[in-house]
């Protein structure tokens, strides 16, 4: 295997580990909460809403689509500039072309999460 093979395989591996790490912490942490307050149900303590969100429970949060609809909206728009400077800086014109598409799935994806934060928050209000 060579290093020209390598080297891609192991970024992604890279990516892949970062968001297995993440959400196993906080599957896990998660696990410690729900154990905690089957414990404390046990025992015959009453929990309120107010006693679980201390404990560090997740609270939802109302914005949260429209928080990553930006996110992903941002995310499309830096691959595209990123493929314009690679065909400017004389590159392929593919470059632009390649980016362009590959920014299509987090753009579009990006715009049905505002559209749901905005249709959301419109029911809510």
């Amino acid at each position: 295997m060579g290093v020209e093979v390598l080297v891609p395989t192991g970024l992604f591996a890279m990516v892949v580990l970062i968001v297995f790490i993440a959400v196993n912490g906080g599957t896990q942490k998660r696990k410690a909460i729900l154990a905690t307050v089957q414990e404390a149900i046990r025992a015959g303590q009453q929990m309120t809403p107010e006693t679980i969100q201390a404990l560090g429970m997740p609270q939802k949060n109302s914005n949260a689509d429209l928080k990553w609809g930006g996110i992903l909206i941002a995310v499309a728009l830096a691959m595209i500039v990123f493929g314009a400077t690679i065909g400017m800086m004389g590159g392929e014109d593919e470059a632009f072309q390649v980016f362009l598409g590959m920014s299509s799935f987090p753009g579009f994806i990006g715009i049905v999460l505002l559209g749901f934060g905005l249709l959301g928050n419109k029911k809510s209000s």
